[in-house]
Protein backbone atom coordinates (compact mmCIF):
# COMPACT_ATOMS: atom_id res chain seq x y z
CA UNK A 1 0.00 0.00 0.00
CA UNK A 2 2.79 2.43 0.96
CA UNK A 3 4.71 2.00 -2.30
CA UNK A 4 1.48 2.16 -4.31
CA UNK A 5 0.78 5.55 -2.77
CA UNK A 6 4.36 6.68 -3.48
CA UNK A 7 4.16 5.60 -7.13
CA UNK A 8 0.76 7.27 -7.55
CA UNK A 9 2.03 10.53 -6.02
CA UNK A 10 5.08 10.57 -8.29
CA UNK A 11 3.00 9.94 -11.40
CA UNK A 12 0.37 12.55 -10.54
CA UNK A 13 3.03 15.19 -9.87
CA UNK A 14 5.57 14.19 -12.48
CA UNK A 15 5.96 17.79 -13.66
CA UNK A 16 6.92 19.13 -10.25
CA UNK A 17 9.03 16.07 -9.43
CA UNK A 18 10.94 16.49 -12.68
CA UNK A 19 11.65 20.09 -11.67
CA UNK A 20 12.85 18.89 -8.25
CA UNK A 21 15.06 16.29 -9.93
CA UNK A 22 16.42 18.93 -12.32
CA UNK A 23 17.20 21.29 -9.42
CA UNK A 24 19.01 18.53 -7.54
CA UNK A 25 20.85 17.46 -10.71
CA UNK A 26 22.04 21.02 -11.30
CA UNK A 27 23.44 21.31 -7.78
CA UNK A 28 24.98 17.83 -7.92
CA UNK A 29 26.59 18.50 -11.29
CA UNK A 30 28.23 21.72 -10.08
CA UNK A 31 29.35 20.04 -6.87
CA UNK A 32 30.80 17.08 -8.82
CA UNK A 33 32.64 19.33 -11.25
CA UNK A 34 34.03 21.67 -8.59
CA UNK A 35 35.09 18.89 -6.20
CA UNK A 36 36.88 16.92 -8.94
CA UNK A 37 38.65 20.05 -10.15
CA UNK A 38 39.45 21.15 -6.58
CA UNK A 39 41.02 17.78 -5.71
CA UNK A 40 43.03 17.74 -8.95
CA UNK A 41 43.80 21.44 -9.25
CA UNK A 42 46.98 21.30 -7.12
CA UNK A 43 49.13 19.63 -9.76
CA UNK A 44 47.44 21.59 -12.54
CA UNK A 45 48.12 24.97 -10.94
CA UNK A 46 51.67 23.96 -10.00
CA UNK A 47 52.30 22.79 -13.56
CA UNK A 48 51.07 26.13 -14.91
CA UNK A 49 53.27 28.05 -12.46
CA UNK A 50 56.31 26.02 -13.43
CA UNK A 51 56.34 27.85 -16.77
CA UNK A 52 57.33 30.99 -14.83
CA UNK A 53 60.60 29.74 -13.42
CA UNK A 54 62.33 27.81 -10.69
CA UNK A 55 61.34 27.57 -7.04
CA UNK A 56 64.58 25.99 -5.70
CA UNK A 57 68.19 27.17 -5.97
CA UNK A 58 71.12 24.83 -5.33
CA UNK A 59 74.49 26.41 -4.46
CA UNK A 60 77.79 25.18 -2.95
CA UNK A 61 77.83 24.96 0.84
CA UNK A 62 80.89 27.21 1.18
CA UNK A 63 79.36 29.94 -0.94
CA UNK A 64 76.13 29.71 1.04
CA UNK A 65 77.96 30.07 4.37
CA UNK A 66 80.02 33.08 3.29
CA UNK A 67 77.00 34.74 1.77
CA UNK A 68 74.98 34.22 4.98
CA UNK A 69 77.74 35.47 7.29
CA UNK A 70 79.40 38.23 5.27
CA UNK A 71 77.26 38.89 2.23
CA UNK A 72 80.08 37.66 -0.02
CA UNK A 73 78.71 36.44 -3.33
CA UNK A 74 80.13 34.28 -6.08
CA UNK A 75 82.49 35.92 -8.53
CA UNK A 76 84.11 38.00 -5.81
CA UNK A 77 87.22 35.86 -5.71
CA UNK A 78 86.52 34.82 -2.12
CA UNK A 79 83.43 32.62 -2.24
CA UNK A 80 84.09 30.91 -5.57
CA UNK A 81 82.91 27.40 -4.67
CA UNK A 82 81.53 25.02 -7.26
CA UNK A 83 79.30 21.99 -7.75
CA UNK A 84 80.17 19.02 -9.95
CA UNK A 85 78.35 18.95 -13.29
CA UNK A 86 78.60 15.16 -13.42
CA UNK A 87 76.38 14.84 -10.32
CA UNK A 88 73.46 16.92 -11.62
CA UNK A 89 71.64 13.89 -12.99
CA UNK A 90 71.29 12.65 -9.40
CA UNK A 91 68.56 15.26 -8.90
CA UNK A 92 66.24 12.96 -10.86
CA UNK A 93 66.96 10.03 -8.54
CA UNK A 94 65.51 11.47 -5.32
CA UNK A 95 62.30 10.18 -3.73
CA UNK A 96 60.28 12.95 -5.43
CA UNK A 97 62.05 12.59 -8.79
CA UNK A 98 58.80 12.73 -10.75
CA UNK A 99 58.04 16.13 -9.17
CA UNK A 100 61.21 17.61 -10.65
CA UNK A 101 59.89 19.32 -13.79
CA UNK A 102 63.11 20.99 -14.99
CA UNK A 103 66.53 22.02 -13.78
CA UNK A 104 69.47 23.82 -15.29
CA UNK A 105 72.99 24.70 -14.06
CA UNK A 106 74.80 28.04 -14.29
CA UNK A 107 78.47 28.93 -14.28
CA UNK A 108 78.97 32.62 -13.45
CA UNK A 109 82.17 34.49 -14.25
CA UNK A 110 83.52 37.92 -15.10
CA UNK A 111 85.15 38.34 -18.51
CA UNK A 112 86.52 41.16 -20.63
CA UNK A 113 84.26 42.21 -23.48
CA UNK A 114 85.50 43.80 -26.69
CA UNK A 115 82.46 45.09 -28.62
CA UNK A 116 82.25 47.19 -31.82
CA UNK A 117 81.45 50.34 -29.80
CA UNK A 118 83.13 49.82 -26.47
CA UNK A 119 84.82 47.42 -24.09
CA UNK A 120 84.77 46.54 -20.42
CA UNK A 121 84.07 43.82 -17.85
CA UNK A 122 80.78 41.97 -18.07
CA UNK A 123 79.07 39.04 -16.39
CA UNK A 124 79.19 35.81 -18.38
CA UNK A 125 76.81 32.94 -17.68
CA UNK A 126 77.25 29.43 -19.03
CA UNK A 127 74.19 27.21 -18.98
CA UNK A 128 72.33 24.36 -20.59
CA UNK A 129 69.89 25.65 -23.18
CA UNK A 130 68.40 22.34 -24.27
CA UNK A 131 70.48 19.54 -22.87
CA UNK A 132 70.05 15.80 -23.35
CA UNK A 133 71.00 14.12 -20.12
CA UNK A 134 71.56 10.41 -19.49
CA UNK A 135 70.39 9.67 -15.94
CA UNK A 136 72.00 7.23 -13.49
CA UNK A 137 68.77 5.23 -13.61
CA UNK A 138 69.27 4.51 -17.30
CA UNK A 139 66.56 6.98 -18.34
CA UNK A 140 67.08 10.04 -20.52
CA UNK A 141 65.94 13.63 -19.94
CA UNK A 142 65.87 16.81 -22.01
CA UNK A 143 66.14 19.88 -19.79
CA UNK A 144 67.59 23.35 -19.81
CA UNK A 145 67.02 27.08 -19.70
CA UNK A 146 64.74 27.28 -22.74
CA UNK A 147 62.00 25.62 -20.69
CA UNK A 148 62.85 27.43 -17.46
CA UNK A 149 62.83 30.91 -19.01
CA UNK A 150 60.06 30.52 -21.56
CA UNK A 151 58.68 34.01 -20.80
CA UNK A 152 61.86 35.79 -22.00
CA UNK A 153 61.33 38.15 -24.91
CA UNK A 154 64.01 37.00 -27.35
CA UNK A 155 64.88 38.93 -30.51
CA UNK A 156 66.71 36.45 -32.71
CA UNK A 157 66.96 32.78 -31.80
CA UNK A 158 67.53 30.67 -28.72
CA UNK A 159 70.90 29.01 -28.57
CA UNK A 160 71.44 25.27 -28.46
CA UNK A 161 74.18 23.49 -26.54
CA UNK A 162 75.85 22.80 -29.88
CA UNK A 163 76.32 26.55 -30.60
CA UNK A 164 79.99 26.95 -29.76
CA UNK A 165 80.50 30.27 -31.57
CA UNK A 166 77.29 32.14 -30.68
CA UNK A 167 75.91 33.95 -27.62
CA UNK A 168 72.84 35.73 -26.24
CA UNK A 169 73.08 39.29 -24.92
CA UNK A 170 70.76 41.02 -22.43
CA UNK A 171 69.24 44.20 -23.80
CA UNK A 172 70.80 46.39 -21.07
CA UNK A 173 74.29 45.14 -21.98
CA UNK A 174 73.48 45.49 -25.68
CA UNK A 175 72.38 49.09 -25.13
CA UNK A 176 75.47 49.95 -23.07
CA UNK A 177 77.96 48.56 -25.63
CA UNK A 178 75.98 49.25 -28.81
CA UNK A 179 75.55 45.56 -29.64
CA UNK A 180 73.19 44.40 -32.41
CA UNK A 181 72.16 41.05 -33.87
CA UNK A 182 74.91 39.53 -36.00
CA UNK A 183 77.75 41.53 -34.38
CA UNK A 184 81.04 39.84 -33.55
CA UNK A 185 82.16 40.09 -29.93
CA UNK A 186 85.44 39.03 -28.33
CA UNK A 187 85.41 37.66 -24.79
CA UNK A 188 88.66 37.48 -22.82
CA UNK A 189 88.66 34.83 -20.09
CA UNK A 190 91.47 33.35 -18.01
CA UNK A 191 94.36 33.05 -20.38
CA UNK A 192 92.31 32.80 -23.60
CA UNK A 193 89.95 34.81 -25.76
CA UNK A 194 87.29 33.76 -28.25
CA UNK A 195 85.15 35.54 -30.81
CA UNK A 196 81.38 34.98 -30.91
CA UNK A 197 78.44 36.03 -33.06
CA UNK A 198 75.41 37.64 -31.41
CA UNK A 199 72.54 35.21 -32.07
CA UNK A 200 69.93 37.09 -30.03
CA UNK A 201 69.19 40.00 -27.74
CA UNK A 202 66.76 39.19 -24.92
CA UNK A 203 64.67 41.05 -22.37
CA UNK A 204 64.23 39.07 -19.15
CA UNK A 205 63.04 41.93 -16.96
CA UNK A 206 65.76 41.42 -14.33
CA UNK A 207 69.49 41.33 -13.63
CA UNK A 208 69.90 38.88 -16.51
CA UNK A 209 69.52 41.80 -18.94
CA UNK A 210 73.05 42.95 -18.03
CA UNK A 211 74.65 39.57 -18.79
CA UNK A 212 75.85 37.44 -21.68
CA UNK A 213 74.78 33.79 -21.98
CA UNK A 214 76.72 31.02 -23.71
CA UNK A 215 76.54 27.20 -23.59
CA UNK A 216 77.95 25.76 -20.36
CA UNK A 217 80.90 23.96 -21.95
CA UNK A 218 81.95 27.17 -23.71
CA UNK A 219 81.95 29.14 -20.45
CA UNK A 220 83.82 26.36 -18.63
CA UNK A 221 86.57 26.34 -21.26
CA UNK A 222 86.80 30.14 -21.33
CA UNK A 223 87.39 30.47 -17.56
CA UNK A 224 89.14 27.13 -16.96
CA UNK A 225 86.32 25.59 -14.89
CA UNK A 226 85.74 22.32 -16.75
CA UNK A 227 83.09 20.15 -15.11
CA UNK A 228 82.09 22.81 -12.59
CA UNK A 229 78.94 24.91 -12.09
CA UNK A 230 78.18 27.79 -9.73
CA UNK A 231 74.52 27.02 -9.05
CA UNK A 232 71.50 25.04 -10.22
CA UNK A 233 67.93 26.22 -10.58
CA UNK A 234 65.27 23.55 -10.02
CA UNK A 235 61.59 23.71 -10.92
CA UNK A 236 59.59 21.26 -8.80
CA UNK A 237 55.93 20.50 -8.13
CA UNK A 238 55.44 21.08 -4.42
CA UNK A 239 52.80 20.86 -1.70
CA UNK A 240 51.95 24.13 0.15
CA UNK A 241 53.83 24.54 3.44
CA UNK A 242 52.23 23.87 6.80
CA UNK A 243 53.46 23.86 10.40
CA UNK A 244 55.26 20.53 9.98
CA UNK A 245 57.18 21.64 6.88
CA UNK A 246 58.16 24.94 8.49
CA UNK A 247 59.52 23.13 11.58
CA UNK A 248 61.42 20.71 9.34
CA UNK A 249 62.89 23.55 7.30
CA UNK A 250 64.39 25.00 10.48
CA UNK A 251 65.71 21.71 11.86
CA UNK A 252 64.72 18.25 10.51
CA UNK A 253 66.33 16.64 13.57
CA UNK A 254 63.69 18.23 15.81
CA UNK A 255 60.99 16.00 14.31
CA UNK A 256 59.89 12.70 15.78
CA UNK A 257 60.40 9.57 13.66
CA UNK A 258 56.74 9.58 12.55
CA UNK A 259 56.81 13.31 11.76
CA UNK A 260 60.07 12.93 9.86
CA UNK A 261 58.64 10.11 7.71
CA UNK A 262 55.50 12.15 6.98
CA UNK A 263 57.57 15.20 6.04
CA UNK A 264 60.11 13.27 3.95
CA UNK A 265 57.36 11.45 2.02
CA UNK A 266 55.38 14.62 1.26
CA UNK A 267 56.35 16.94 -1.59
CA UNK A 268 57.08 19.95 0.60
CA UNK A 269 59.66 22.27 -0.91
CA UNK A 270 61.83 21.81 2.21
CA UNK A 271 61.70 18.00 1.82
CA UNK A 272 62.72 18.20 -1.84
CA UNK A 273 65.59 20.56 -0.92
CA UNK A 274 66.75 18.11 1.76
CA UNK A 275 66.70 15.21 -0.69
CA UNK A 276 68.65 17.19 -3.32
CA UNK A 277 71.32 17.93 -0.70
CA UNK A 278 71.60 14.17 -0.10
CA UNK A 279 72.57 13.42 -3.71
CA UNK A 280 74.73 16.47 -4.64
CA UNK A 281 78.13 16.73 -2.94
CA UNK A 282 78.67 19.90 -0.92
CA UNK A 283 75.31 21.38 -1.95
CA UNK A 284 72.85 23.58 -0.08
CA UNK A 285 69.37 23.79 -1.59
CA UNK A 286 67.20 26.76 -0.77
CA UNK A 287 63.59 27.41 -1.74
CA UNK A 288 62.90 30.68 -3.52
CA UNK A 289 60.41 31.69 -0.85
CA UNK A 290 58.46 34.32 -2.78
CA UNK A 291 57.82 31.77 -5.54
CA UNK A 292 57.06 28.79 -3.28
CA UNK A 293 54.78 30.78 -0.98
CA UNK A 294 52.99 32.42 -3.91
CA UNK A 295 52.27 28.99 -5.37
CA UNK A 296 50.75 27.84 -2.09
CA UNK A 297 48.68 31.02 -1.73
CA UNK A 298 47.36 30.82 -5.29
CA UNK A 299 46.48 27.15 -4.84
CA UNK A 300 44.66 27.76 -1.54
CA UNK A 301 42.69 30.68 -2.98
CA UNK A 302 41.75 28.67 -6.06
CA UNK A 303 40.54 25.77 -3.94
CA UNK A 304 38.64 28.14 -1.62
CA UNK A 305 36.92 29.74 -4.62
CA UNK A 306 35.79 26.34 -5.90
CA UNK A 307 34.58 25.34 -2.45
CA UNK A 308 32.52 28.54 -2.20
CA UNK A 309 31.00 27.92 -5.65
CA UNK A 310 30.06 24.40 -4.53
CA UNK A 311 28.45 25.66 -1.30
CA UNK A 312 26.53 28.42 -3.08
CA UNK A 313 25.27 26.08 -5.80
CA UNK A 314 24.04 23.59 -3.21
CA UNK A 315 22.39 26.37 -1.17
CA UNK A 316 20.60 27.51 -4.32
CA UNK A 317 19.46 23.95 -4.96
CA UNK A 318 18.16 23.65 -1.40
CA UNK A 319 16.10 26.84 -1.81
CA UNK A 320 14.72 25.63 -5.12
CA UNK A 321 13.79 22.24 -3.66
CA UNK A 322 12.16 23.94 -0.67
CA UNK A 323 9.88 26.06 -2.86
CA UNK A 324 8.94 23.22 -5.19
CA UNK A 325 8.25 20.64 -2.48
CA UNK A 326 6.31 23.10 -0.31
CA UNK A 327 4.15 24.04 -3.30
CA UNK A 328 3.56 20.35 -4.00
CA UNK A 329 2.51 19.64 -0.39
CA UNK A 330 0.20 22.65 -0.38
CA UNK A 331 -1.50 21.39 -3.54
CA UNK A 332 -1.98 18.01 -1.87
CA UNK A 333 -3.29 19.52 1.35
CA UNK A 334 -6.75 17.94 0.88
CA UNK A 335 -5.26 14.51 0.23
CA UNK A 336 -2.94 14.69 3.21
CA UNK A 337 -5.67 16.14 5.42
CA UNK A 338 -7.94 13.23 4.51
CA UNK A 339 -5.18 10.77 5.47
CA UNK A 340 -4.91 12.47 8.85
CA UNK A 341 -8.71 12.47 9.25
CA UNK A 342 -8.94 8.70 8.79
CA UNK A 343 -6.27 8.04 11.40
CA UNK A 344 -2.86 8.40 9.74
CA UNK A 345 -0.19 9.79 12.05
CA UNK A 346 2.27 12.54 11.21
CA UNK A 347 5.19 10.06 11.12
CA UNK A 348 3.94 7.80 8.31
CA UNK A 349 2.71 10.79 6.26
CA UNK A 350 6.09 12.50 6.65
CA UNK A 351 7.85 9.30 5.59
CA UNK A 352 5.60 9.15 2.52
CA UNK A 353 6.55 12.68 1.45
CA UNK A 354 10.25 12.17 2.26
CA UNK A 355 10.30 8.90 0.30
CA UNK A 356 8.88 10.67 -2.76
CA UNK A 357 11.48 13.43 -2.44
CA UNK A 358 14.25 10.88 -1.75
CA UNK A 359 13.52 8.86 -4.89
CA UNK A 360 13.46 12.07 -6.92
CA UNK A 361 16.70 13.21 -5.26
CA UNK A 362 18.49 9.93 -6.03
CA UNK A 363 17.49 10.13 -9.69
CA UNK A 364 18.56 13.78 -9.90
CA UNK A 365 21.81 13.12 -8.01
CA UNK A 366 22.86 10.27 -10.32
CA UNK A 367 22.11 12.30 -13.42
CA UNK A 368 23.87 15.34 -11.95
CA UNK A 369 26.98 13.32 -11.09
CA UNK A 370 27.54 12.17 -14.66
CA UNK A 371 26.77 15.62 -16.07
CA UNK A 372 29.25 17.05 -13.54
CA UNK A 373 31.98 14.74 -14.82
CA UNK A 374 31.46 16.29 -18.24
CA UNK A 375 31.61 19.80 -16.75
CA UNK A 376 34.89 18.90 -15.00
CA UNK A 377 36.49 17.83 -18.28
CA UNK A 378 35.31 21.01 -20.00
CA UNK A 379 36.88 23.09 -17.21
CA UNK A 380 40.09 21.05 -17.37
CA UNK A 381 40.56 21.40 -21.13
CA UNK A 382 39.46 25.06 -21.21
CA UNK A 383 41.49 26.34 -18.23
CA UNK A 384 44.42 23.91 -17.93
CA UNK A 385 44.57 22.32 -21.39
CA UNK A 386 44.36 18.79 -19.98
CA UNK A 387 41.83 16.32 -18.60
CA UNK A 388 40.76 16.30 -14.95
CA UNK A 389 41.39 13.05 -13.10
CA UNK A 390 38.17 11.53 -11.76
CA UNK A 391 38.44 11.16 -8.00
CA UNK A 392 36.53 8.20 -6.43
CA UNK A 393 36.28 10.20 -3.19
CA UNK A 394 33.85 12.56 -4.93
CA UNK A 395 31.14 9.86 -5.24
CA UNK A 396 30.37 9.52 -1.49
CA UNK A 397 30.89 13.27 -0.98
CA UNK A 398 28.32 14.15 -3.62
CA UNK A 399 25.96 11.48 -2.23
CA UNK A 400 26.12 12.96 1.25
CA UNK A 401 25.76 16.51 -0.06
CA UNK A 402 22.72 15.59 -2.18
CA UNK A 403 21.14 13.90 0.87
CA UNK A 404 21.76 16.94 3.07
CA UNK A 405 20.49 19.38 0.45
CA UNK A 406 17.37 17.29 -0.16
CA UNK A 407 16.61 17.05 3.55
CA UNK A 408 17.28 20.76 4.07
CA UNK A 409 14.96 21.62 1.19
CA UNK A 410 12.24 19.36 2.64
CA UNK A 411 12.18 20.96 6.09
CA UNK A 412 9.65 23.76 5.25
CA UNK A 413 7.28 21.29 3.59
CA UNK A 414 7.44 18.89 6.56
CA UNK A 415 6.79 21.76 8.95
CA UNK A 416 3.74 22.72 6.89
CA UNK A 417 2.62 19.10 6.87
CA UNK A 418 2.89 18.80 10.65
CA UNK A 419 0.85 21.98 11.17
CA UNK A 420 -1.90 20.77 8.83
CA UNK A 421 -5.30 20.46 10.56
CA UNK A 422 -7.66 18.00 8.84
CA UNK A 423 -10.87 19.79 9.81
CA UNK A 424 -9.75 23.13 8.40
CA UNK A 425 -8.38 21.60 5.20
CA UNK A 426 -11.46 19.47 4.49
CA UNK A 427 -13.71 22.50 5.06
CA UNK A 428 -11.65 24.43 2.50
CA UNK A 429 -9.98 26.79 4.98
Amino acid sequence: MFWTMVRGALLRQKGKMLMVAFTIALGASLATAMLNVMLDVGDKVNQELKTYGANITVIPRGASLLDALYGVTEGSGVSDKYLKEEELGNIKTIFWAFNIVDFTPYLNARVRLNAPRGEGEISLVGTWFKHHLELPTGEALDTGMRNMKSWWDVEGRWLGDEDQQALMVGWEAAKRYGISLGDSLTLQGKGQSRTFTVASVFNAGGDEDEKIYVPLQVAQALVNREGQVSSVEVSALTTPDNELSRRAAQDPKSLSIKEWETWYCTAYVSAICYQIDEVISGAVSKPIRQVAESEGAILQKTQLLMLLITILSLAGSALGISNLVTASVMERASELGLLKAIGAYDGPISRLVLTEIGITGIAGGIAGYFVGLGFAQIIGHTVFGSAIDIKPLVVPLVGVLVLLVTLAGSIPSIRFLLSLRPAEVLHGR
